[in-house]
């Protein structure tokens, strides 16, 4: 069933528009029919007083002294998956991106570039869910832009955004400032959202039951930012995985990441899937997640603050920073032998957000 277009008065209704309509090129023209698709598929999911000035820039009163600023583009195969899609996945990956400063997001622009053909019902499926989800993380969609390619140029909707939050003053977090005696915790298991999205394109040959992790972590993070006194670095371990996105900060803070197999989350069917296909979880993508290092005195009282969310009921201490060997990743097996986690080469899973 697609979703009904929201009873809207006066003129954003004054041109009809259909459900059963897909997108042509005229709809990128610049005119009264880009303007219709604006008003009647955009304009009633994100209304706010800002976008609805109808400038071509969005203006928000500043509640720092810093602007953490963050873009990215999403271009996930197939647009809906079980857990999520596209819409949801672009406005809580830049939410989460702006908020892994410390910082607290307020407000995304959005960029679409829509496929001549496209089901306006599925596009306007997609901007609800951008709209719920950026109510969720309590931030507003401030200024956008729509553009329509030729068929067979684009791959149904590609979706670029930008994200602005505040950080304020004393907050100090990146991925340079591990340092040794740090304690490692994750938010929850790995491998969800890479795994469902492979699910969804029907190349496993079977059906699971494995949602996308898909989530705002803002409100987590802001939990902890209040709460804990020192927190060296927030990380959320989207493509390549916790191993790729630990070597980043290992190399970053030219330290020794120490991991334990044993306690890493990875749910059964997630990990039978893996095994199945030959897939390392530790590699798979993430799009609810957190990475989160702290002086290990800090460690229980930040893992009980993870757990009250209900994004991070899952979370665990996961391992420790050390001295050597620098800029590498260990990983302590079920065995207890110690090998190399390194870079993961090249791409496990293509079009995955």
């Amino acid at each position: 069933m697609t979703p009904d277009f929201p009873s809207i008065q006066g003129p954003i209704c004054a041109i009809p528009l259909s459900h059963n309509d897909r997108i042509v090129m005229g709809h990128g023209s610049g005119g009264r029919m880009t303007q219709e698709l604006i008003r009647k598929v955009f304009q009633p999911y994100f209304s706010n007083p800002t976008l609805d000035a109808n400038n071509d820039f969005g203006v928000i009163a500043s509640i720092g002294n810093r602007i953490a600023v963050s873009t990215d583009a999403h271009i996930v195969s197939p647009l809906f998956f079980p857990g999520g899609d596209i819409g949801r996945l672009a406005v809580c990956g830049t939410v989460n991106d702006v908020a892994m400063s410390g910082g607290k997001p307020v407000a995304i622009t959005a960029s679409f570039i829509i496929e001549e053909g496209f089901l306006i019902a599925d596009l306007s499926r997609i901007a609800m869910s951008m709209s719920d989800a950026a109510r969720e993380a309590g931030v507003i969609i401030v200024a956008g832009d729509t553009k329509v390619v030729e068929k067979g140029k684009a791959d149904g909707v590609f979706i670029s955004t930008t994200g602005i939050g505040y950080i304020s003053e004393g907050i100090e977090i990146g991925g340079s400032n591990a340092k040794p005696g740090d304690t490692v915790i994750i938010s929850g298991s790995l491998g969800d959202h890479g795994m469902a999205v492979l699910s969804a394109r029907g190349d496993l040959g079977f059906e699971t039951e494995i949602l996308s992790d898909v989530a705002p972590l803002n409100g987590m993070i802001q939990s902890l930012v209040n709460e804990i006194e020192v927190i060296h670095v927030l990380r959320d371990p989207t493509r390549g995985g916790l191993a790729t996105t630990l070597n980043e900060i290992a190399v970053q803070s030219k330290v020794n990441i120490s991991i334990e197999e044993n306690l890493i989350p990875v749910k059964s069917p997630v990990a039978s899937v893996c095994e199945l296909l030959g897939f390392d979880p530790l590699y798979v993508a993430n799009e609810g997640k957190l990475i989160v290092i702290v002086p290990s005195p800090h460690a229980q009282k930040a893992l009980g603050i993870i757990r009250e969310n209900k994004y991070g009921k899952d979370a665990a201490i996961i391992g420790t920073v050390n001295i050597e060997p620098k800029s590498r990743v260990l990983l302590k097996t079920r065995i207890g032998s110690n090998r190399v986690l390194d870079v993961m080469a090249g791409e496990m899973l293509p079009r995955i957000c």
